[in-house]
């Protein structure tokens, strides 16, 4: 493996096709596509600023690196792309990367972040100002995200989401074989035309959630008081604790079932 080491680069491609490269304090400045089409990276204590860093790479390791504001669409049609303790503030990451590993990650513009990504584990992201986040991705755990934004998830499938807060506008909209454990999901048309969603304890808020819904589940979620005009035109079996504001126009068939709140 060739090391560089508190370095600087900068132009059009100058890490071009890199293969069993480790790069440690090294600053990728202004240019365009520092790494694409590499294999077999390395990247510690880094810092990424041009457009297109990483691109068409395969086997990349991010640890305690930074992606700048200027660093546009840095990570895309990726394969197996590890990514710990990383900060992100370019906008448009991660798009088209199949195999994916996040843990501890901090995104502050997460406009259009996640496209199209299949198959992977995602722990402790952070990520403020997600537009249509995660859009059209599937084969994804995700574990303790903190999301706040809008349109989430939509049209994705095969998502398993544990102990998240998800602050977001019509999140789950059409989307299919989903299902979230003890979260809290707050933001108005949640999961409009879903199909297959399910929700495990979890806190619901924000105006006529889960209209439209075809088999759609409930277990023993809770719903604030502002979570009005709830199910309609939903096919719906849920165990709602405490009381839902209102229920309108269910399928028939459709079951709710309200159980008491206990201390």
């Amino acid at each position: 493996m060739t090391t560089i080491k508190d370095q600087y680069f900068s132009g059009e491609r100058p890490l071009y096709a890199s293969r069993d490269l480790q790069l440690s304090n090294v600053t990728i400045g202004e240019g365009e596509s520092g790494l694409k089409e590499s294999r077999g990276v390395e990247a510690v204590g880094c810092r990424f600023e041009g457009k297109y860093v990483i691109w068409e790479c395969e086997d990349v390791e991010c640890r305690n690196c930074c992606f700048a504001a200027s660093d546009r669409a840095p990570l895309w049609y990726d394969r197996n792309l590890r990514m710990y303790g990383c900060l992100i503030d370019a906008p448009k990451a991660f798009r088209e990367i199949d195999g994916l590993t996040i843990g501890n990650v901090r995104m502050s513009d997460g406009t259009e972040a996640f496209w199209r990504c299949r198959g992977g584990q995602i722990s402790g992201l952070r990520m403020e100002n997600g537009s249509y986040p995660f859009f059209q991705s599937e084969n994804l755990r995700i574990h303790q995200l903190r999301l706040v934004g809008k349109y989430a998830f939509q049209y994705a499938r095969h998502i398993e989401i544990r102990n998240a807060v998800l602050d977001t506008k019509d999140a789950f909209w059409e989307s299919k074989d989903c299902v979230v454990y003890d979260s809290e999901l707050k933001g108005e048309y949640l999961g409009w035309y879903a199909r297959n969603l399910r929700l495990v304890r979890c806190h619901i808020s924000g105006t006529q959630p889960l209209c439209y819904c075809r088999n759609l589940v409930l277990e023993d979620c809770t719903f604030a008081p502002d979570a009005d005009l709830a199910f309609e035109y939903s096919s719906v079996r849920a165990t709602i604790i405490g009381k839902v504001t209102s229920v309108k126009n269910p399928l028939p068939g459709s079951t709710i079932c309200e159980k008491p709140q206990t201390e």
